[in-house]
C-alpha cells in the first residue's frame, strides 16, 4: 500500500510517499501527480524517503510527470532516495534526467 500526502501551497508542492511504488499503486500516484501538473505547480518535490522499492511503472509515472511540468516550465525534483531506489535511477541512467537531491530542504532551495 502506498500513502501519498501533499504539503505546500501556491507554486510549490511536496509530495511525500510511503510504501512501495509498483504496478498496483502507480495509477494512484499518476492521478495525484497529474492533478498537481493541471494546477500548474512550478515546483514539485517528490520525497522518496519512505519508498523502499520502485518498479518500472513507478519510474514511468515520474517520467510522465517530469514531461508534464516541463511543458509549462515547471520543475520536478526527487529527494531522499534510498540506496535501492537510487540504484534503479542509476542503472536506467535516469539520474542524469531527474534532478535528485539528498533532502527535501535541499530540493526546495535548488
Amino acid at each position: 500500500m502506498l500513502t501519498i500526502s501533499v504539503d505546500g501551497s501556491g507554486e510549490t508542492a511536496v509530495v511525500r510517499l510511503a510504501g512501495e511504488v509498483d504496478l498496483n499503486v502507480s495509477p494512484q500516484l499518476r492521478a495525484r501527480l497529474k492533478e498537481l501538473v493541471r494546477e500548474g505547480r512550478k515546483k514539485i518535490i517528490v520525497d522518496m524517503a519512505g519508498v523502499p522499492y520502485i518498479d518500472s511503472s513507478g519510474v514511468a509515472t515520474l517520467v510522465e510527470c517530469l514531461q508534464g511540468v516541463s511543458r509549462y516550465g515547471g520543475k520536478l525534483r526527487l529527494a531522499a532516495l534510498g540506496n535501492r531506489t537510487r540504484g534503479v535511477f542509476e542503472i536506467s541512467r535516469l539520474d542524469t534526467v531527474f534532478s535528485i537531491h539528498q533532502t527535501v530542504e535541499e530540493a526546495l532551495r535548488a
